[in-house]
């Protein structure tokens, strides 16, 4: 593996990341909660994260299905204030990755985010695998509802979103904890990553499953970890750039 920590090495890190993508067109990107702190959305295990901050209960308890059927008006306070940020926008991350699929580079965005800045940025195959907080259905009838629905307070004042077609709940298209990932998502973004020629990894500690484990999937050589932490999460990368994702990719030659 070679390592490259810090602004001093910066130049011979992106050289090498631009050799690498240089030579491939067939580019896949994995990304989590870090490819979106540059946009102002706070990530969730940093130590200034969501996970480390004092709630009523856990936000893996908070953010959990049972939660949400036992107390819904609970977890909409929770999710419109700390889930939803609608006056974010794509920052050089989205923006570069956007530019190298247009390139035809990139072959496809499996992304752990929620927040749709990569459609916002211009990508156009992205797999969310957690789900978006742009598509809302009823629990009832089904009906879609965009976010704005899901950000009004509720017709009774409740704070529960309610389907004026039925009444049902309007729930986030989002996947919640004691929720399964889809299986059509996985499937599809197993067959990017077998097939990726480069993968690169940004901006996740990969410590959540099922999709963390989508990685082991990648047979290449040429697998870059881009990660402000100190760390090589899945063991194996081929190139190690410490730093903040926006500022690395920014910098590559498309």
């Amino acid at each position: 593996m070679i390592s490259m920590i810090g602004t001093d090495s910066l130049y011979d890190e992106v050289a090498l990341l631009n050799d690498m993508i240089a030579s491939s067109d067939n580019i896949v990107f994995f990304g989590g909660a870090g490819v979106s702190t540059e946009s102002g959305i706070p990530d969730y295990r940093s130590k200034d994260g969501l996970y480390n901050q004092k709630f009523s209960h856990p936000p893996e308890v908070m953010l959990s299905r049972p939660y949400f059927e036992e107390d819904p008006a609970g977890f909409f306070i929770f999710y419109r204030e700390k889930m939803v940020c609608l006056t974010a926008k794509p920052n050089a991350a989205h923006l570069k990755l956007a530019e190298l699929e247009k390139a035809g580079k990139l072959k496809g965005i499996i992304t752990q985010n929620i927040d749709g800045l990569h459609q916002a940025a211009g990508s156009r195959n992205v797999l969310e695998l957690h789900g978006s907080v742009h598509r809302n259905n009823c629990m009832k009838c089904g009906a879609f509802y965009g976010v704005d629905r899901i950000m009004a307070s509720g017709d009774d004042g409740s704070g529960i979103p309610e389907c004026p077609v039925c009444g049902g709940i309007i729930k986030p298209s989002v996947v919640l904890y004691s929720e399964p990932l889809d299986n059509d998502v996985i499937a599809e973004a197993i067959g990017l990553i077998s097939d990726a020629d480069v993968l690169i990894i940004g901006g996740t500690s990969l410590a959540v499953y099922p999709a963390a484990g989508l990685i082991n999937y990648y047979t290449g050589n040429r697998l870059v970890v881009i990660n402000l932490e100190d760390t090589d999460p899945s063991g194996r990368a081929d190139l190690f750039i410490q730093g903040k994702i926006g500022e690395v990719l920014s910098r590559i030659n498309v």
